[in-house]
């Protein structure tokens, strides 16, 4: 979290404190259960106490910091059986954004599809999870995007970033990848083919597959 010159106080201060600890814990660079101590946070990033307590009361909004009384903030800990209740309710929002993306999808976003799918086969039998696990969040992404359900992706965007840690570990499980690329393929296919109610059908099976690994 590199310190440059920019305002130390007020809301732009705050602001720049929230984005940077939000991608810190997205990116696994704050564990879950690590101390978020004020002055230091305060220190690293130029700005005052008082905009990195604004900013965690935020990120404690978003269900990514807890608020441990008498003992400050830290990176809130999701538990296994919390991370497949955030998947359930993610099926439901993902299963709408696919079926509205089949009905709505152009041919250059099919094609932009199609190459997703291709990078996530090779990157599959090239041996590569952490390259595959960008891949499936970039095509999650896109087919929110391609739904134009904007009240369903905000709620996508919040529920995903509190399964950051346990979606690193599905990454790195052996096997987890070869088992999860048919199921992203029938995605693309089912969306491609411009058919919703296979599109979403698709997408449950796929989280139903999620939460049957998490349980593992």
């Amino acid at each position: 979290m590199p310190k440059e010159a920019r305002p130390s106080t007020g809301e732009q201060a705050k602001q720049h404190a929230l984005g940077q600890l939000r991608q810190a814990i997205l990116h696994g660079e704050m564990a879950p259960a690590q101390r978020l101590v004020e002055n230091e946070l305060a220190e690293q990033l130029g700005v005052t106490r008082a905009s990195i307590r604004a900013a965690l009361i935020d990120l404690e909004a978003q269900g990514l910091v807890e608020r441990i009384r008498n003992r400050g903030s830290r990176v809130r800990v999701v538990t296994v059986e919390e991370a497949v209740a955030i998947t359930e309710c993610r099926m439901a929002l993902e299963g709408l954004c696919a079926a509205k993306a089949a009905t709505l999808v152009t041919d250059e976003q099919i094609a932009e599809l199609t190459e997703l799918g291709t990078a996530m086969t090779k990157a599959v039998a090239n041996g590569e999870p952490m390259t595959y696990s960008e891949l499936n969040q970039r095509l999650h992404a896109r087919v929110r995007d391609f739904s134009g359900q904007r009240t369903a992706v905000d709620l996508l965007e919040r529920l995903n970033a509190q399964l950051v840690r346990h979606r690193f570990q599905l990454a790195l499980r052996p096997g987890r990848p070869q088992h999860s690329l048919n199921e992203h393929l029938a995605m693309i296919d089912t969306i491609s083919a411009r058919d919703p109610q296979a599109a979403e059908t698709a997408v449950r099976a796929h989280l139903t597959s999620v939460i049957e690994a998490l349980r593992d």
